[in-house]
């Protein structure tokens, strides 16, 4: 379950293991975001600071290509431009679509990343209903358990989940390429780095691997809450800062030197909403979204 005037739509090239992932909003939502990792790849997320004059955005765009995946953007602001949506200044619209990437390109082609076209056909591709999870769209060439090393990592992907309450809905859709293990409820290993006999590597060598500089780059945990509830900018930036919570709880280590882990809060404002209650729904389905990232895409 989304939001009434949101859509996600997809663009996927299975073979080259990547892709890119829109996010369509309804008028007037209100965007923040909080950016956790040191390694992010991230376009127009400083219009979405408290303090920047910027009170709309009309999409979001996550994808796979690394920073050649920015480009994707280009084709979304085409897409919306086309059908009048945007920041109306007196010499034409603008749209507002800030956009987080992943760095997918140890995986598939190296040489194959999403584009502006592809951003345009997963715009074109929006749908509230039939949204497709696993390996798709910008988690197409998700990895996760790379703390190890690639060859010791499993499958992530993009999951969604959601959660209601007494009409106020949050929903949650994440793309999952962590450095660190993915972790169930009750804090044991759903997906992450195995040994040569298929079985979990422990814990504390995941603190000696990290703490010795010896891990890849190319993770990053990228989230988009969306929500009706009705809030500020600066609101919409708190709850992407306390969704982290939620983050930590599923990924083990998150935030780290070779993540870019990012999240995205929409608001469309229909529904009057608590702060507090947001922010623990938010923590609540980014946690689960991630958990089942994984989950779809190994029973792919």
């Amino acid at each position: 379950m989304i939001p009434e005037g949101f859509s996600i739509g997809h663009w996927t090239d299975s073979s080259a293991r990547t892709g890119c992932t829109v996010i369509l909003c309804p008028s007037r939502t209100v965007g923040g975001c909080d950016v956790r990792g040191s390694s992010p790849g991230t376009r127009e997320t400083a219009l979405l600071e408290n303090g920047k004059k910027m009170n709309e955005v009309h999409a979001v765009l996550l994808s796979g290509g690394s920073a050649f995946g920015l480009a994707a953007a280009d084709g979304v602001m085409r897409f919306l431009e086309e059908r009048g949506t945007g920041y109306r200044t007196p010499w034409g619209i603008v749209p507002i679509v800030p956009a987080a990437v992943v760095f997918d390109l140890n995986v598939g082609s190296a040489s194959v990343r999403p584009t502006a076209e592809s951003g345009y056909a997963a715009a074109r591709a929006a749908s509230a209903t039939e949204i497709r999870e696993g390996a798709v769209g910008a988690g197409a060439g998700a990895t996760v358990g790379k703390w190890a090393g690639l060859e010791y990592s499993m499958p992530g992907g993009f999951g969604i989940s959601s959660l209601e309450r007494n009409g106020l809905i949050v929903c949650a859709a994440s793309v999952v390429n962590a450095l660190g293990d993915i972790l169930d409820d009750a804090g044991g290993v759903l997906a992450g780095a195995r040994d040569g006999r298929g079985k979990w590597r422990s814990a504390g060598e995941t603190l000696r691997v990290v703490s010795r500089g010896k891990a890849s780059s190319s993770n990053t945990v990228l989230v988009a809450l969306l929500t009706n509830g009705a809030l500020s900018k600066v609101d919409a930036n708190r709850v992407a800062m306390r969704a982290h919570d939620g983050m930590a709880r599923a990924v083990r280590p998150a935030h780290t030197s070779y993540d870019g882990d990012t999240i995205f809060c929409l608001a469309s404002g229909n529904v009057e909403a608590d702060i507090d209650l947001v922010a623990e729904m938010g923590a609540e389905v980014t946690a689960t979204s991630i958990r089942r990232s994984v989950t779809v895409s190994t029973q792919a």
